[in-house]
């Protein structure tokens, strides 16, 4: 892809946007506009494709991780009007001290064989800074298998504003890797 001017991004952040091959003039737009004139430290782009009974959707997230903030870009595509293919890119920036916690979820394969390969690994990365609660109710119940009375709900908020599914076998062990390097790297920039 041509650009008109040199992106200040690093080349390795406009090389992963390009290789995502998902609107890459639009998200590098996108994510120049939000990280402004921060260094920017690590990055990790993400594409998600969903099918639904309607169409194929395409997804793209852009993290990136500057001295001070924590950029996140998304693009999604949809129709518009008159059947319009139509796109929408929307960026946040979140203060480095706003963000509230760094969640690693690891899935191994036959973990008792474990060696420290990424193979056949995978992670769920999920970051909260308060942006969304969300709240999961149940009804409560008692002890008593013959009670029929109303107990109300139980339940608990958690914020999960952001969670990302990287595994080696769909994504790359080299994305996988990325996706790591990135989280190391957040996590160690908080409470500082």
């Amino acid at each position: 892809m041509v650009r008109r001017v040199r992106s200040p991004l690093p080349d390795s952040l406009v090389a992963d946007i390009d290789a995502a091959g998902y609107l890459p003039a639009v998200v590098h737009d996108v994510v120049v506009t939000a990280v402004g004139k921060d260094h920017v430290v690590t990055h990790l782009v993400h594409d998600e494709t969903t099918f639904d009974e309607m169409a194929v959707r395409n997804h793209l997230t852009v993290l990136v991780l500057t001295e001070r903030r924590l950029v996140i870009a998304h693009a999604d595509d949809h129709e518009g009007p008159e059947g319009q293919r139509m796109a929408t890119a929307t960026s946040e920036t979140v203060p480095l001290r706003s963000v509230r916690g760094v969640m690693l979820t690891h899935t191994l394969p036959d973990p008792e064989h474990y060696d420290g390969s990424l193979a056949g690994r995978g992670i769920t990365l999920t970051l909260g800074w308060g942006a969304v609660a969300r709240l999961d109710l149940l009804p409560a119940v008692c002890e008593d298998p013959q009670c029929e009375g109303d107990h109300g709900y139980e339940g608990t908020v958690s914020s999960d504003d952001l969670s990302l599914r990287i595994a080696a076998e769909t994504h790359g062990v080299e994305r996988l890797e990325q996706a790591l390097i990135f989280s190391s790297e957040l996590s160690g920039r908080l409470g500082r």
